[in-house]
């Protein structure tokens, strides 16, 4: 039977995909003047979007998160954008990390009570 990811599991699955885009949004900048570059990227609504699937929920189970970065098509890469996509993502994690820390909270509570 399926069983969809915890609150847990799914906010430390986004954190994964949010460093990885971070990773790739790095390269992109540290390739800026590289010739024939053409920038990556992490899409989150291609990867998220099968994260309730049964077949999904067993390879994150077996493999781990592992986002691809994709080729964006000839899209060079624009030094100013790529900044603003780092602090973009930069507000997501600190997002990510707040949920985390509160379900972190939420999980003490319920212990602390429990006793």
């Amino acid at each position: 039977m399926y069983t969809p990811l915890d609150s847990m599991g799914r906010v430390s699955l986004m954190m994964d995909l949010i460093a990885q885009k971070q990773r790739a949004l790095g390269s992109n900048i540290a390739n800026v003047d590289t010739p024939g570059y053409i920038r990556q990227d992490i899409d989150f609504s291609q990867y998220l979007s099968t994260m309730n699937s049964p077949l999904e929920t067993k390879l994150s189970e077996k493999l781990g998160p592992s986002a691809i970065a994709t080729e964006r098509g000839e899209e060079k890469v624009n030094a100013p954008d790529e900044l603003l996509r780092i602090q973009e993502n930069a507000i997501l994690y600190s997002m990510a990390t707040r949920r985390m820390s509160n379900i972190i909270t939420e999980m003490k509570t319920v212990i602390n009570v429990g006793k």
